[in-house]
């Protein structure tokens, strides 16, 4: 457990750049340096978790430590790498200074997005590699890449990953005995139903109760908004922003935008720093249920359905189906890198030069991750003055 808790409490510090950065980081930590998982298992829980609501990062993230040593280790993930961001975010409350005009601050975010332009870039070459090696993965992966740049949304994404499945399934080129991703079969051939039963309690009597008191409440909310949101941390903010309006001001809501952008670690803890605003006679606690209320939605999820899901991907007959979601994936992870990574981080050649140096360092001379952060933040602070 605390090899588990360390691992991950390090990265959470470092992980910049929002969910599809995360899981550039978690290639090269988990499947590259430490080899807790192979590149295909890592892709099943990416597929996994594009399918369901929450922040898909940290329910990767989760799975990890889930697979490593059970519920015990996936919390002891969870609460690793959320600790970091939870504890800025929370300070960055307290204080309630006026960040969002500090040119300093402003330098250091804008650094911070190119340097997740070189990560994310990096994760979609090395994956790229892996599932685009057959023709025909590599037309799927292509096809969603297109999809997904010309309609972003939720529809079109689940869309493009329910379309490759089928076309997978059907190709005799794509299906591949698959090594069986666990023991034990009895725990591998159906969900854990008290996890699903759990989260559809929660979901449709929280609202029922919540006039009871303010912190149930605030509970239900990011309950609420934990359930509904696909496609990570960038989609939850409209929708917190239209369910707070009229409780937070739009000048906090704003500080806590550009705070979560610009910190590492998975960008659902805004609820950190939105639960200790809307709780100013105990901000930390409000911070606590805020963050929990919105994390558990997805981690019930992934607790109930992870288990039966890799029992699914065992199944021979259906290796064609994930191969090609897997291509899928990596097209999305394309489309995620162009927007918004990419376009709200470079818009002069200046910029695009520290993606290519960053790139370089990364990705040829190895340069390791916390040096290049560092190098980052020097570079923002520099162009601030």
């Amino acid at each position: 457990m605390w090899q588990i808790f360390k691992q991950f409490f390090a990265l959470g510090w470092v992980s910049f750049g929002g969910p599809a950065a995360h899981l550039g980081y978690f290639q090269r930590h988990f499947v590259h340096k430490l080899g807790w998982l192979d590149q295909p298992r890592y892709a099943q829980l990416i597929a996994l978790s594009q399918f369901l609501p929450g922040p898909g990062s940290s329910q990767v993230g989760f799975a990890i430590g889930y697979q490593r040593a059970g519920l015990l280790g996936g919390l002891a993930a969870f609460i690793g790498f959320t600790a970091p961001s939870f504890a800025i975010m929370a300070a960055i409350a307290l204080l309630n200074t006026s960040l969002t005009d500090n040119s300093f601050y402003q330098g250091v975010i804008h650094s911070l997005k190119l340097f997740a332009v070189v990560i994310v870039a990096d994760a979609v070459i090395t994956m790229s590699k892996q599932f685009w090696s057959k023709q025909t993965s590599l037309l799927i992966g292509l096809v969603s890449t297109v999809v997904m740049l010309l309609q972003q949304g939720l529809w079109t994404q689940l869309l493009v990953l329910a379309g490759a499945a089928v076309i997978g399934a059907s190709q005799p080129e794509m299906t591949a005995p698959t090594e069986k991703p666990c023991v034990d079969d009895k725990a591998c051939s159906s969900p854990l139903w008290w996890a699903l039963v759990l989260f559809g309690l929660l979901f449709f009597v929280l609202p029922l109760i919540a006039g009871q008191s303010s912190l149930v409440a605030l509970f239900s909310e990011f309950f609420q908004a934990g359930s509904l949101v696909f496609g990570g941390g960038h989609v939850v903010l409209p929708l917190l922003q239209e369910s707070l309006a009229g409780q937070i001001s739009q000048d906090s809501f704003l500080l806590g935008y550009a705070s979560a952008q610009a910190i590492p670690g998975p960008m659902f803890t805004l609820a950190t720093f939105l639960g200790a605003e809307l709780t100013p006679s105990s901000p930390l606690l409000g911070a606590l249920v805020a963050t929990v209320a919105i994390f558990a939605p997805g981690l019930l999820l992934m607790v109930g359905l992870l288990n039966s899901w890799q029992a699914l991907v065992a199944r021979p007959r259906l290796a064609g189906a994930i191969s090609a979601v897997n291509a899928a994936v990596v097209g999305l992870l394309v489309s995620a890198w162009y927007a918004p990574v990419f376009t709200s981080s470079v818009f002069l050649k200046q910029d695009f030069a520290a993606v290519v140096v960053g790139f370089v360092l990364l990705r040829q001379l190895k340069v390791p991750v916390l040096y290049l952060v560092a190098g980052y933040v020097a570079l923002g602070l520099l162009l601030a003055l």
